[in-house]
């Protein structure tokens, strides 16, 4: 069969080649030069010079494989992590924080500066702890019946087998407490090789598990279940699929935001790095400059975790977001916060929504905090309410760089752009932006 060329076709390649990395791109790979275009080699850093074996090259970048380090970095670390390297969930522990911090936002401005023509100044990076930050996690169980064992952990790079892990320096202590027993437990089940996965979260009252199984579980299961949940202090909800739930013991799961406390579902979205969270909202109720007077929107809403904090200082707040469950838990929030001047929509936000009811009102602020995919589907209408403010939350510098484009079209001013390390040790980046509208000329 003729074989015909594409540039955009893969090429493999196992050539060896001595490169100097110059920079760490978004997702924590060292980038380099050859043959004059862009190298990405995962395990290098700025100003190391290594020698590196190409394994894809297209046309207008390689990637390689870290082969043998010549030169280290003074900024290279050693990562506490034993499963480092294999585990696919961290990217970048073998880098010193300030690196990881400073390359985030370099390469977050870079990008605005590219899609949007505007250079933003650099601003402080939004941090908590570089680790024993995550509150949450969900770890595979698969039984190995030639090992005749259970593995729980996450899954491998590049590969849908799971790590066995026994440590996990990012999750809060609490949690990662919890990995050693939790498997030993799970490993005497009956039910132990109908298991799916399980979840840990840490609540306000405690850690809590979300126990993933396939079959319906025996009394003694449940049991054993139940006696583990009780020694160790936790709360525990077991899923028997279709979403839903059934809480063995424990308390109803709450965090705290603003003084706030507010319930969750733990299938419901929470941001995962508390201490993060605490100031991105308080910083967003500072670009907010909320008056007693102001109408604030707040799109992809989720539970409120912006939205009853605005609350508390706005007229009125009006929420709105695309799974059901999270609205439902919003206005419950709202209740037990006893926050009277808010009110959620269930809308598809990816759908035209200059006819329901919500968009038809006036607002003087507007909050939204997207999913990765970003917003287009409602930035136009954002620009056509013409709020003085604009506060947007995002986890992809990619579709934040995109719709900032129509804001900047309609006449808004790119003021502030933060990085938010929501995820220290892995190479995701997360940032905040504000948009102000400059007054009306006079006469217009």
């Amino acid at each position: 069969m003729a074989q015909f060329y594409s540039p955009n076709r893969r090429v493999t390649t196992r050539q060896t080649v001595t490169v100097t990395a110059t920079d760490l791109d978004t997702f924590g790979q060292g980038v380099a030069r050859h043959q004059g275009k862009a190298l990405f080699v995962p395990g290098m850093l700025p100003g190391e010079q290594a020698e590196v074996t190409l394994t894809e090259e297209k046309r207008q970048f390689a990637k390689g494989k870290l082969k043998r380090l010549l030169t280290r970095s003074e900024e290279r670390v050693a990562p506490p992590c034993p499963h480092y390297g294999v585990c696919g969930g961290c990217q970048i522990q073998h880098a010193a924080t300030p690196l990881q911090q400073r390359s985030k936002s370099a390469a977050l401005l870079r990008m605005i500066a590219r899609e949007t023509g505007v250079t933003p100044e650099a601003q402080p990076v939004i941090a908590g702890p570089e680790y024993g930050y995550r509150r949450r996690a969900r770890l595979g169980l698969v039984w190995q019946p030639k090992a005749n064992r259970l593995v729980m952990g996450f899954r491998q790079q590049g590969s849908s087998e799971l790590v066995a892990v026994s440590r996990c320096p990012v999750l809060v202590p609490a949690l990662e407490a919890l990995l050693v027993p939790l498997h030993a437990c799970l490993s005497g089940l009956a039910a132990v090789r109908r298991l799916g996965h399980v979840e840990l979260v840490l609540a306000e009252a405690g850690p809590l598990v979300v126990l993933r199984h396939l079959d319906p579980l025996k009394e003694d299961d449940r049991a054993r279940l139940a006696a583990f949940a009780a020694h160790h202090a936790l709360t525990l909800f077991l899923d028997g699929g279709e979403g839903q739930l059934t809480k063995v013991c424990g308390d109803d799961p709450h965090y705290q935001v603003d003084g706030l406390s507010l319930r969750f579902s733990p299938q419901d979205f929470i941001q995962v790095n508390d201490a993060v969270n605490q100031q991105m909202v308080q910083q967003a109720l500072a670009w907010l400059a909320l008056t007693p007077d102001d109408r604030v929107l707040d799109l992809f809403c989720g539970m409120g975790n912006f939205t009853l904090p605005i609350a508390r200082r706005a007229r009125e707040v009006v929420g709105v977001e695309g799974v059901a469950t999270l609205v439902a838990n919003g206005q419950y929030n709202a209740q037990i916060n006893s926050l009277n001047n808010t009110q959620f929509f269930h809308a598809n936000l990816e759908d035209e929504s200059t006819w329901q009811q919500w968009a038809q009102q006036g607002f003087d602020k507007v909050l939204l905090d997207p999913a990765r995919a970003g917003a287009a589907g409602i930035m136009s209408h954002i620009a056509k309410l013409s709020p003085s403010r604009i506060v947007y939350v995002s986890c992809n510098p990619t579709t934040l760089a995109r719709d900032s484009n129509v804001l900047l079209g309609a006449g808004y001013r790119l003021a502030e752009v933060r990085m938010l390390d929501m995820f220290p040790q892995t190479g995701h980046l997360e940032s905040m932006a504000l948009f102000i509208k400059p007054p009306a000329t006079p006469g217009k």
